[in-house]
Protein backbone atom coordinates (compact mmCIF):
# COMPACT_ATOMS: atom_id res chain seq x y z
CA UNK A 1 0.00 0.00 0.00
CA UNK A 2 1.14 3.58 -0.66
CA UNK A 3 1.79 5.56 2.55
CA UNK A 4 -0.97 3.41 4.03
CA UNK A 5 -1.57 5.03 7.44
CA UNK A 6 -1.40 8.53 6.00
CA UNK A 7 -3.68 7.57 3.09
CA UNK A 8 -6.28 6.07 5.42
CA UNK A 9 -6.15 9.15 7.66
CA UNK A 10 -6.84 11.33 4.62
CA UNK A 11 -10.06 9.41 3.94
CA UNK A 12 -11.50 11.26 6.95
CA UNK A 13 -9.72 14.54 6.06
CA UNK A 14 -10.16 14.99 2.28
CA UNK A 15 -9.45 18.70 2.64
CA UNK A 16 -5.79 17.79 3.39
CA UNK A 17 -5.21 15.84 0.16
CA UNK A 18 -2.17 17.26 -1.65
CA UNK A 19 -0.68 18.76 1.51
CA UNK A 20 2.23 17.47 3.61
CA UNK A 21 0.61 15.35 6.33
CA UNK A 22 2.39 13.41 9.07
CA UNK A 23 0.78 10.68 11.17
CA UNK A 24 2.27 9.96 14.59
CA UNK A 25 2.53 10.92 18.23
CA UNK A 26 2.48 14.64 18.85
CA UNK A 27 4.36 14.56 22.18
CA UNK A 28 8.04 15.21 22.75
CA UNK A 29 8.77 11.49 22.39
CA UNK A 30 6.45 10.95 19.43
CA UNK A 31 7.68 9.29 16.26
CA UNK A 32 6.43 9.38 12.68
CA UNK A 33 4.21 6.44 11.82
CA UNK A 34 3.61 7.51 8.21
CA UNK A 35 3.79 10.55 5.98
CA UNK A 36 2.24 11.60 2.69
CA UNK A 37 4.50 11.82 -0.33
CA UNK A 38 4.33 15.63 -0.08
CA UNK A 39 5.89 15.36 3.40
CA UNK A 40 8.39 12.73 2.24
CA UNK A 41 9.61 15.14 -0.43
CA UNK A 42 10.66 17.39 2.47
CA UNK A 43 12.71 14.60 4.07
CA UNK A 44 10.16 13.17 6.51
CA UNK A 45 10.05 9.39 6.82
CA UNK A 46 8.58 6.77 9.13
CA UNK A 47 10.27 6.09 12.50
CA UNK A 48 11.71 9.64 12.50
CA UNK A 49 11.39 11.57 15.79
CA UNK A 50 8.44 13.94 15.50
CA UNK A 51 10.57 16.88 16.61
CA UNK A 52 12.85 16.47 13.62
CA UNK A 53 9.88 15.97 11.28
CA UNK A 54 8.42 19.29 12.45
CA UNK A 55 11.70 21.04 11.74
CA UNK A 56 11.89 19.56 8.23
CA UNK A 57 8.24 20.24 7.45
CA UNK A 58 7.09 23.08 9.74
CA UNK A 59 3.84 23.56 7.81
CA UNK A 60 2.88 19.88 7.77
CA UNK A 61 -0.37 18.85 9.45
CA UNK A 62 0.14 16.25 12.19
CA UNK A 63 -2.68 13.73 12.66
CA UNK A 64 -2.93 11.20 15.50
CA UNK A 65 -2.92 7.49 14.61
CA UNK A 66 -6.28 5.73 14.13
CA UNK A 67 -5.37 2.08 14.62
CA UNK A 68 -8.94 0.79 14.54
CA UNK A 69 -9.52 2.57 11.22
CA UNK A 70 -6.31 1.14 9.76
CA UNK A 71 -7.38 -2.37 10.77
CA UNK A 72 -10.78 -1.90 9.10
CA UNK A 73 -9.30 -0.75 5.79
CA UNK A 74 -6.62 -3.45 5.94
CA UNK A 75 -9.30 -6.12 6.38
CA UNK A 76 -11.08 -4.77 3.31
CA UNK A 77 -7.87 -4.80 1.26
CA UNK A 78 -7.04 -8.37 2.32
CA UNK A 79 -10.57 -9.40 1.34
CA UNK A 80 -9.91 -8.08 -2.17
CA UNK A 81 -6.71 -10.13 -2.29
CA UNK A 82 -8.45 -13.31 -1.12
CA UNK A 83 -11.16 -12.89 -3.76
CA UNK A 84 -8.37 -13.28 -6.33
CA UNK A 85 -6.57 -16.24 -4.70
CA UNK A 86 -6.67 -18.08 -1.37
CA UNK A 87 -2.85 -18.03 -1.35
CA UNK A 88 -2.36 -14.68 0.41
CA UNK A 89 0.53 -14.18 2.85
CA UNK A 90 0.16 -10.90 4.77
CA UNK A 91 3.42 -9.31 5.91
CA UNK A 92 1.71 -6.50 7.82
CA UNK A 93 -1.50 -4.49 7.70
CA UNK A 94 -0.47 -2.93 4.40
CA UNK A 95 1.59 -5.53 2.54
CA UNK A 96 1.07 -9.09 1.29
CA UNK A 97 2.28 -11.68 -1.18
CA UNK A 98 -0.24 -13.29 -3.54
CA UNK A 99 0.37 -16.49 -5.49
CA UNK A 100 -1.89 -16.00 -8.54
CA UNK A 101 -0.72 -19.02 -10.57
CA UNK A 102 -4.06 -20.74 -9.98
CA UNK A 103 -6.08 -17.70 -11.13
CA UNK A 104 -4.57 -17.18 -14.59
CA UNK A 105 -7.24 -19.07 -16.57
CA UNK A 106 -10.00 -17.34 -14.64
CA UNK A 107 -8.70 -13.76 -14.47
CA UNK A 108 -6.09 -13.37 -17.20
CA UNK A 109 -2.36 -12.67 -17.27
CA UNK A 110 -0.40 -11.65 -14.15
CA UNK A 111 -0.33 -8.06 -15.41
CA UNK A 112 -4.12 -8.05 -15.90
CA UNK A 113 -4.65 -9.52 -12.42
CA UNK A 114 -2.38 -6.86 -10.90
CA UNK A 115 -4.32 -4.11 -12.68
CA UNK A 116 -7.61 -5.56 -11.39
CA UNK A 117 -6.26 -5.66 -7.82
CA UNK A 118 -5.07 -2.06 -7.97
CA UNK A 119 -8.36 -0.84 -9.45
CA UNK A 120 -10.53 -2.73 -6.93
CA UNK A 121 -8.49 -1.62 -3.90
CA UNK A 122 -8.83 2.02 -4.92
CA UNK A 123 -12.53 1.73 -5.83
CA UNK A 124 -13.56 -0.21 -2.73
CA UNK A 125 -11.21 1.18 -0.06
CA UNK A 126 -10.23 4.61 -1.40
CA UNK A 127 -6.46 4.04 -1.12
CA UNK A 128 -3.83 3.09 -3.70
CA UNK A 129 -1.29 0.30 -3.86
CA UNK A 130 1.84 -0.47 -5.85
CA UNK A 131 2.18 -3.99 -7.24
CA UNK A 132 5.29 -5.89 -8.24
CA UNK A 133 4.82 -9.02 -10.37
CA UNK A 134 7.57 -11.62 -10.66
CA UNK A 135 8.32 -15.32 -10.45
CA UNK A 136 9.77 -15.09 -6.91
CA UNK A 137 8.79 -13.34 -3.69
CA UNK A 138 12.05 -11.41 -3.47
CA UNK A 139 11.86 -9.89 -6.95
CA UNK A 140 8.13 -9.16 -6.60
CA UNK A 141 8.79 -7.24 -3.38
CA UNK A 142 11.66 -5.33 -4.98
CA UNK A 143 9.48 -4.42 -7.95
CA UNK A 144 6.64 -3.19 -5.75
CA UNK A 145 8.95 -0.87 -3.82
CA UNK A 146 10.53 0.53 -6.98
CA UNK A 147 7.28 1.49 -8.72
CA UNK A 148 5.79 3.58 -5.90
CA UNK A 149 3.52 5.39 -5.63
CA UNK A 150 0.47 3.86 -7.35
CA UNK A 151 2.54 1.87 -9.81
CA UNK A 152 2.80 -1.54 -11.46
CA UNK A 153 6.02 -3.26 -12.48
CA UNK A 154 6.21 -6.69 -14.12
CA UNK A 155 9.55 -8.53 -14.19
CA UNK A 156 9.27 -11.55 -16.54
CA UNK A 157 11.08 -14.71 -15.44
CA UNK A 158 13.54 -14.49 -18.34
CA UNK A 159 14.44 -10.88 -17.47
CA UNK A 160 15.08 -11.30 -13.74
CA UNK A 161 18.88 -11.27 -13.94
CA UNK A 162 18.88 -8.27 -16.28
CA UNK A 163 16.61 -6.43 -13.84
CA UNK A 164 18.54 -7.32 -10.69
CA UNK A 165 22.18 -6.84 -11.60
CA UNK A 166 22.21 -3.03 -12.15
CA UNK A 167 20.49 -2.43 -8.78
CA UNK A 168 22.50 -1.25 -5.75
CA UNK A 169 23.59 -4.02 -3.38
CA UNK A 170 21.39 -2.52 -0.66
CA UNK A 171 18.32 -3.51 -2.70
CA UNK A 172 18.74 -7.18 -1.78
CA UNK A 173 16.54 -8.51 0.99
CA UNK A 174 18.62 -8.78 4.16
CA UNK A 175 21.24 -6.14 3.36
CA UNK A 176 21.15 -3.78 6.30
CA UNK A 177 23.53 -1.02 7.26
CA UNK A 178 26.24 -3.31 8.66
CA UNK A 179 26.11 -5.77 5.75
CA UNK A 180 26.17 -2.88 3.28
CA UNK A 181 29.39 -1.62 4.93
CA UNK A 182 30.99 -5.07 4.64
CA UNK A 183 30.01 -5.29 0.97
CA UNK A 184 31.39 -1.81 0.35
CA UNK A 185 34.74 -2.84 1.87
CA UNK A 186 34.82 -5.73 -0.60
CA UNK A 187 34.08 -3.30 -3.45
CA UNK A 188 30.66 -4.85 -4.09
CA UNK A 189 28.33 -1.97 -4.92
CA UNK A 190 25.74 -3.56 -7.20
CA UNK A 191 23.76 -6.79 -7.19
CA UNK A 192 25.76 -7.79 -10.28
CA UNK A 193 29.00 -7.36 -8.30
CA UNK A 194 27.66 -9.77 -5.68
CA UNK A 195 26.48 -12.25 -8.31
CA UNK A 196 29.94 -12.44 -9.88
CA UNK A 197 31.75 -12.86 -6.56
CA UNK A 198 32.62 -16.46 -5.62
CA UNK A 199 30.17 -17.85 -3.07
CA UNK A 200 33.10 -18.90 -0.86
CA UNK A 201 34.27 -15.28 -0.67
CA UNK A 202 30.82 -14.07 0.38
CA UNK A 203 30.54 -16.81 3.00
CA UNK A 204 33.99 -16.01 4.38
CA UNK A 205 33.14 -12.30 4.66
CA UNK A 206 29.51 -12.47 5.79
CA UNK A 207 29.07 -15.92 7.33
CA UNK A 208 27.52 -19.08 5.92
CA UNK A 209 23.85 -18.08 6.19
CA UNK A 210 24.12 -14.48 4.97
CA UNK A 211 26.71 -15.18 2.29
CA UNK A 212 24.76 -18.09 0.78
CA UNK A 213 21.52 -16.11 1.02
CA UNK A 214 22.87 -13.11 -0.91
CA UNK A 215 24.59 -15.31 -3.49
CA UNK A 216 21.25 -16.94 -4.32
CA UNK A 217 19.22 -13.73 -4.37
CA UNK A 218 21.74 -12.02 -6.65
CA UNK A 219 20.90 -14.61 -9.34
CA UNK A 220 17.16 -14.38 -8.71
CA UNK A 221 16.95 -17.70 -6.85
CA UNK A 222 14.31 -17.64 -4.10
CA UNK A 223 12.42 -20.94 -3.61
CA UNK A 224 10.17 -19.73 -0.78
CA UNK A 225 6.48 -20.33 -1.47
CA UNK A 226 3.62 -18.02 -0.51
CA UNK A 227 2.45 -19.31 2.90
CA UNK A 228 -1.16 -18.23 3.49
CA UNK A 229 -1.40 -19.09 7.18
CA UNK A 230 1.96 -18.39 8.78
CA UNK A 231 1.30 -18.46 12.55
CA UNK A 232 2.16 -15.54 14.79
CA UNK A 233 5.36 -16.23 16.73
CA UNK A 234 4.68 -13.75 19.52
CA UNK A 235 2.20 -11.20 20.82
CA UNK A 236 3.21 -8.11 22.76
CA UNK A 237 2.96 -4.41 23.47
CA UNK A 238 5.37 -1.67 24.47
CA UNK A 239 5.22 1.95 25.55
CA UNK A 240 7.66 4.87 25.36
CA UNK A 241 7.31 7.18 28.35
CA UNK A 242 6.74 10.87 27.63
CA UNK A 243 9.82 11.54 29.79
CA UNK A 244 12.42 9.21 31.30
CA UNK A 245 11.15 7.41 34.42
CA UNK A 246 13.17 6.29 37.45
CA UNK A 247 10.23 5.45 39.73
CA UNK A 248 9.80 1.67 40.03
CA UNK A 249 6.11 2.00 40.91
CA UNK A 250 5.43 3.89 37.68
CA UNK A 251 7.35 1.32 35.61
CA UNK A 252 5.54 -1.64 37.20
CA UNK A 253 2.17 0.03 36.71
CA UNK A 254 2.99 0.27 33.00
CA UNK A 255 4.19 -3.36 32.97
CA UNK A 256 0.82 -4.34 34.46
CA UNK A 257 -1.07 -2.39 31.78
CA UNK A 258 1.02 -3.92 29.00
CA UNK A 259 0.54 -7.41 30.46
CA UNK A 260 -3.22 -6.90 30.40
CA UNK A 261 -3.12 -5.55 26.84
CA UNK A 262 -0.93 -8.45 25.63
CA UNK A 263 -3.07 -11.17 27.19
CA UNK A 264 -6.26 -9.53 25.87
CA UNK A 265 -4.74 -9.85 22.38
CA UNK A 266 -3.88 -13.49 23.10
CA UNK A 267 -7.45 -14.24 24.14
CA UNK A 268 -8.87 -12.39 21.12
CA UNK A 269 -6.69 -14.54 18.85
CA UNK A 270 -7.59 -17.76 20.70
CA UNK A 271 -3.96 -18.46 21.61
CA UNK A 272 -1.91 -19.05 24.74
CA UNK A 273 1.83 -18.60 25.28
CA UNK A 274 4.54 -20.04 27.48
CA UNK A 275 7.47 -17.60 27.47
CA UNK A 276 7.19 -14.08 28.89
CA UNK A 277 9.68 -11.48 27.65
CA UNK A 278 10.37 -8.13 29.33
CA UNK A 279 11.98 -5.37 27.25
CA UNK A 280 13.60 -2.33 28.87
CA UNK A 281 15.20 0.62 27.07
CA UNK A 282 17.24 3.08 29.09
CA UNK A 283 17.66 6.83 28.62
CA UNK A 284 20.86 6.28 26.60
CA UNK A 285 18.89 3.98 24.20
CA UNK A 286 20.61 0.85 25.52
CA UNK A 287 18.03 -1.94 25.28
CA UNK A 288 17.91 -5.25 27.14
CA UNK A 289 15.44 -8.15 27.15
CA UNK A 290 14.89 -10.87 29.72
CA UNK A 291 12.65 -13.93 29.38
CA UNK A 292 11.05 -16.52 31.62
CA UNK A 293 9.43 -19.78 30.50
CA UNK A 294 6.35 -20.77 32.48
CA UNK A 295 5.41 -24.30 33.53
CA UNK A 296 2.39 -24.19 31.23
CA UNK A 297 0.96 -21.91 28.56
CA UNK A 298 -1.35 -19.12 29.65
CA UNK A 299 -3.45 -16.16 28.54
CA UNK A 300 -4.10 -14.91 32.10
CA UNK A 301 -3.09 -11.30 32.81
CA UNK A 302 -2.13 -12.00 36.43
CA UNK A 303 0.25 -14.82 35.47
CA UNK A 304 1.98 -12.87 32.69
CA UNK A 305 2.36 -9.82 34.94
CA UNK A 306 3.77 -11.93 37.77
CA UNK A 307 6.43 -13.34 35.43
CA UNK A 308 7.24 -9.90 33.98
CA UNK A 309 7.51 -8.42 37.47
CA UNK A 310 9.94 -11.14 38.55
CA UNK A 311 12.02 -10.39 35.47
CA UNK A 312 12.05 -6.68 36.38
CA UNK A 313 13.06 -7.42 39.96
CA UNK A 314 15.83 -9.68 38.71
CA UNK A 315 17.42 -6.70 36.94
CA UNK A 316 18.14 -5.10 40.35
CA UNK A 317 18.13 -1.60 38.92
CA UNK A 318 18.84 1.32 41.23
CA UNK A 319 16.92 4.41 40.07
CA UNK A 320 17.90 3.79 36.45
CA UNK A 321 16.21 6.14 34.01
CA UNK A 322 13.85 4.15 31.79
CA UNK A 323 12.73 5.37 28.35
CA UNK A 324 10.63 2.39 27.18
CA UNK A 325 9.21 -0.82 28.60
CA UNK A 326 7.56 -3.71 26.75
CA UNK A 327 5.96 -7.09 27.47
CA UNK A 328 5.81 -9.95 24.97
CA UNK A 329 4.56 -13.54 25.10
CA UNK A 330 6.17 -16.20 22.88
CA UNK A 331 5.78 -19.93 22.36
CA UNK A 332 2.21 -19.59 21.13
CA UNK A 333 -0.29 -22.41 20.59
CA UNK A 334 -4.05 -22.61 20.03
CA UNK A 335 -5.87 -22.26 23.34
CA UNK A 336 -7.78 -25.49 22.82
CA UNK A 337 -4.60 -27.56 22.58
CA UNK A 338 -3.01 -26.35 25.82
CA UNK A 339 -3.29 -28.54 28.91
CA UNK A 340 -3.63 -27.00 32.36
CA UNK A 341 -2.66 -28.73 35.58
CA UNK A 342 -5.56 -28.72 38.04
CA UNK A 343 -4.74 -27.91 41.66
CA UNK A 344 -6.26 -29.06 44.94
CA UNK A 345 -8.91 -26.68 46.31
CA UNK A 346 -8.87 -24.65 43.06
CA UNK A 347 -12.15 -22.72 42.74
CA UNK A 348 -14.42 -23.28 39.76
CA UNK A 349 -13.97 -19.66 38.71
CA UNK A 350 -10.82 -17.60 39.01
CA UNK A 351 -8.58 -15.07 37.25
CA UNK A 352 -9.08 -16.63 33.82
CA UNK A 353 -12.84 -16.13 34.07
CA UNK A 354 -12.34 -12.62 35.45
CA UNK A 355 -10.21 -11.73 32.41
CA UNK A 356 -12.88 -12.98 30.05
CA UNK A 357 -15.55 -11.04 31.89
CA UNK A 358 -13.41 -7.91 31.54
CA UNK A 359 -12.99 -8.64 27.82
CA UNK A 360 -16.74 -8.77 27.39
Amino acid sequence: MDAFYASVSLLDHPELVGQPVVVGGAGTRGVVLSATYEARALGVHSAMPMGRARRLAPHAVVLPPQHRRYAEVSAGVMEVFRSVTPLVEPLSLDEAFLDVSGALRRLGSPREIAQQVRRRVEDEQGVTCSVGVASTKHVAKLASSRCKPDGLLVVPADRVVDYLHPLPASALWGVGERTAEQLERLGLRTVGDIAHTPRATLVRALGEASGAHLAALAWGRDPRPVVPSAPEKSVGAEETFSSDVDDEAVVLREVLRLSELTTARLRAAGTVGRTVVLKVRFADFTTITRSRTLDERTDVSREVYAAARRLWEGLRLDRARIRLVGVRVEGLAPAGTAHRQMRLDEPDRGWREADRAADR
